[in-house]
Order: structure tokens, then C-alpha cells, then sequence
């Protein structure tokens, strides 16, 4: 077996399949039958006839009901995810391939329960047919191939109570962990008694291509960059990922620190296409150079800080590169954060928030504790219209030249006429 969490998702399904199917006999759902004519008799010309049930029709006829089934949509995404499903089909006989990945798993689930039940009118689940279908698809899948997977701890966030996994496209998905089949327990647990939440990445290619762990760790990187745009909380990854080809043993390799967690943050069911969305347009969008990506390395840093304080330094370098290219003797950055990120009764009071905390950037930088109460609520009001807009401008929601946004705002207010 290459791919144990393929196994253990189509396993699921091919169970509740089998129930579901069984509950329609049980309704009185026949399977219809055609009657094939079999090799005579020795010594006689008397051909023979049997009755053989048309189990891949009385499947596909039930494809809306086993649609509904909790275990589908992870099936299906999985098998979506995945090279070689046309090679699978074709294997199968199947005379039209569809040309889009969700259409061909879809195609290729019901072709698989056709196998596993083939020419039964009973349903039922049984192993070793499952076993001998799964060896089946696998050798399609992954003939001359092995599967890597690299997974890592994605620490501060979790899932809904209702969700496995949120498959966010071209192998890369989070799993709550306790739910990925055979993940390390060293990557599942922590200090609380909840699982972690894994990201993880599978490869399948070709036995000499090189490990895709670098690709890993920078895609890894990409959803915690995605996470702490999308929604305000404390995110990291955890230090350590594992690796393994096909079922192999798991090896542990580096990441590196990328901050502590502090509340965690509960995606829920309603917000999953919307950070599938977000996920994938940060991963397109996000320049590779220029003061724009300096700004959001420089948000990131600030993130992975262990005190608040300490990241105020971070965001307003951030706010400058995207606001102040004339330097912080200007004094432009106050009015113009206030300008794009606050109602225009709002203005003047931001604008002093923001003066207020570039008088404590030099306590900051000289190492030395706050001495005024609300300085850590001043830095994550900072950080908030900071994450907003990079978030805004990655959307394409304003242009990411954010002081001339900045500028024409001013050149349009009613105290600039």
C-alpha cells in the first residue's frame, strides 16, 4: 500500500456504501440482471444460460444518494487530488474520461464500488474484494511512482467538529489530526488533550525526481502567511515535519521556528470555501520581491514574536515600506494609514494612535518594558489595519501602490479643498 490515507478514506466509504446500498435491497431495490449465455455442456450442443446482476447500473442509479454520505466528499477530494485517475478509468473500460479532476474522481468512485461489488445483488462489506479493488486503482494510479507525504503541526487553529479535512488543491490539505490515517502521534498531539490540526502535502512522482520537502516547507509557509491574513489570531508551525514514501517509515526533518500560538482560532464549516479561496489567491498573488513583499515579511516577523510589544517595531517598518517611502522624517504615515483604514470621523483619532506608537518605538528598541498600560492593545490595533491592508491589496480590493491610493484619498478629502 502507497497511499494509506486514500485507503483508509475509500475504506470509509466503500463501508457506508455498502450499508446504503443494502438498505435500498432491504426497501425492496432490485438489482437488475442480464442473462449471459455460458459454454455448453461436455459432449452436448445445449448452451447454458446465467443470470448475472448489473451492479455498476444499480450504482449509478443511486449516485445522489451515495453523494450524501459523510464519508464521500473526502473520497472524492482525494482521488481529485490525484495523477493517474484517467489511466484508472481507461483500465476500467470506461469510454468517456471527464476532463475535469472532480468529474473524473467522481467517475472513478463509482467505477471502484462497481468493482468491489461486482456481480453481487447482496451488499455487504467485505475486505478482501475492497483490498484486491484497492490494489487495482493503486497500480493505475502510481504504476512505476511512489507517494511522498511531508505533514506538520499547524498550530494555533481548528477545525469544525464536522470537518476532517479542508483540501486546498494540487495535494495540499489540513486534517484534523487524529483523522489522518497513520500520521505520527508525535505530529497529532501536543500539550492539550485536542489533536493538532496537520497540513500535508502528497507527491506522487517518479522514484529518482528529488523529495519534495523544500516544496513542502515553502507551501507549508504559504498557508501560514494565507491564515494570518485571513483571520486575526496566533498561528505557527510547528518545528518539526515528517516525511515518509509510500508506506514507509515516518523521518523526521526540520522547520524551523515560526512563533508561538496563543488563542486558537475555529474555522467553521461556513468559512472553509472562503479560506480555500483565500489560501489559493495568496499563493498566486503574493509578489516573490519589492517593497511589498519586504512589507509582508516584515508583518510576518511581527506575528512570530513572543511578546506584542516586541512586534512594534515589525509593523511599523511594514507601514512605512507600504506608506512612508520618504522616510519617517516625513511624519506622512500617521495620516495617511488613517485615510485608507478609517471613516472620515474616524480619521483624526487613528491618525493619533498611530503617532502615539511611534513615540514607543524607541522603548522598543532600546529593550525596555512599556510603561503605560494599553501598549499591547495600541501594537495589534496597529497589526489589524497592517494585516488589512495587505489582505486588501493581495485581494486586488486597492492597488498595492498604497501611498498613491493614500494620497489621492487625501487629494479628494474636504480638508485638502
Amino acid at each position: 500500500m502507497r497511499n494509506t490515507n486514500l485507503h483508509a478514506l475509500l475504506e470509509a466509504f466503500t463501508a457506508d456504501a455498502a450499508g446504503q446500498l443494502a438498505a435500498e435491497t432491504a426497501k425492496g431495490a432490485e438489482v437488475p440482471f442480464e442473462v449471459i449465455e455460458t459454454e455448453a455442456r461436455p459432449r452436448t450442443r445445449t448452451p447454458l444460460y446465467c443470470y448475472r446482476p448489473l451492479t455498476g447500473v444499480f450504482i449509478r442509479e443511486r449516485g445522489g444518494l451515495l453523494s450524501a454520505l459523510p464519508t464521500y466528499a473526502p473520497a472524492a477530494g482525494a482521488l481529485s487530488h490525484l495523477d493517474g485517475v484517467d489511466a484508472y478509468l481507461r483500465q476500467r473500460g470506461e469510454q468517456r474520461i471527464p476532463g475535469e479532476p472532480r468529474d473524473r474522481a467522481v467517475a472513478a468512485l463509482r467505477s471502484f464500488l462497481s468493482k468491489v461489488f461486482a456481480e453481487r445483488s447482496q451488499f455487504g462489506f467485505d475486505p478482501a474484494r475492497f483490498e484486491a479493488a484497492y490494489l487495482e486503482l493503486e497500480r493505475a494510479l502510481y504504476e512505476g511512482r511512489c507517494v511522498t507525504t511531508v505533514v506538520a503541526p499547524l498550530l494555533g487553529i481548528a477545525l469544525d467538529h464536522e470537518t476532517n479535512e479542508i483540501p486546498l488543491g494540487e495535494g495540499l490539505s489540513l486534517f484534523r489530526g487524529d483523522e489522518f490515517a497513520d500520521a505520527p502521534p508525535e505530529a497529532v498531539w501536543g500539550d492539550g488533550d485536542e489533536p493538532n490540526v496537520l497540513v500535508a502535502l502528497t507527491v506522487a512522482q517518479d522514484r529518482s525526481a528529488p523529495s519534495p520537502v523544500s516544496a513542502a516547507r515553502a507551501r507549508f509557509r504559504r498557508v501560514l502567511t494565507a491564515l494570518r491574513l485571513f483571520e486575526r489570531g496566533g498561528y505557527a508551525l510547528g518545528p518539526v515535519a515528517w516525511t515518509r514514501t509510500d508506506s514507509g517509515p515516518w523521518r523526521p526533518v526540520a522547520l524551523g521556528t515560526s512563533g508561538r500560538p496563543r488563542l486558537v482560532t475555529v474555522i467553521p464549516v461556513t468559512q472553509e470555501d472562503e479560506l480555500r479561496a483565500f489560501c489559493n489567491l495568496i499563493a498566486r498573488r503574493t509578489p516573490a520581491g519589492g517593497e511589498f513583499a519586504w512589507a509582508l515579511a516584515r508583518f510576518e516577523m511581527g506575528c512570530e514574536r513572543l511578546a506584542q510589544f516586541e512586534a512594534l517595531t515589525d509593523y511599523l517598518l511594514a507601514l512605512r515600506a507600504l506608506l512612508e517611502p520618504e522616510g519617517p522624517a516625513s511624519g506622512r504615515l500617521a495620516q495617511r494609514l488613517a485615510v485608507i483604514c478609517a471613516r472620515p470621523e474616524d480619521r483624526a483619532a487613528l491618525a493619533e494612535h498611530t503617532a502615539h506608537a511611534i513615540s514607543l518605538e524607541r522603548a522598543v528598541i532600546a529593550g525596555l518594558a512599556p510603561a503605560e498600560q494599553g501598549a499591547d492593545a495600541l501594537v495589534g490595533e496597529l497589526a489589524e489595519h497592517l494585516r488589512a491592508l495587505l489582505r486588501d491589496a493581495l485581494c486586488g480590493h486597492l492597488d498595492m501602490d498604497l501611498r498613491a491610493v493614500a494620497d489621492g484619498l487625501l487629494a479628494e478629502s474636504p480638508a485638502a479643498a
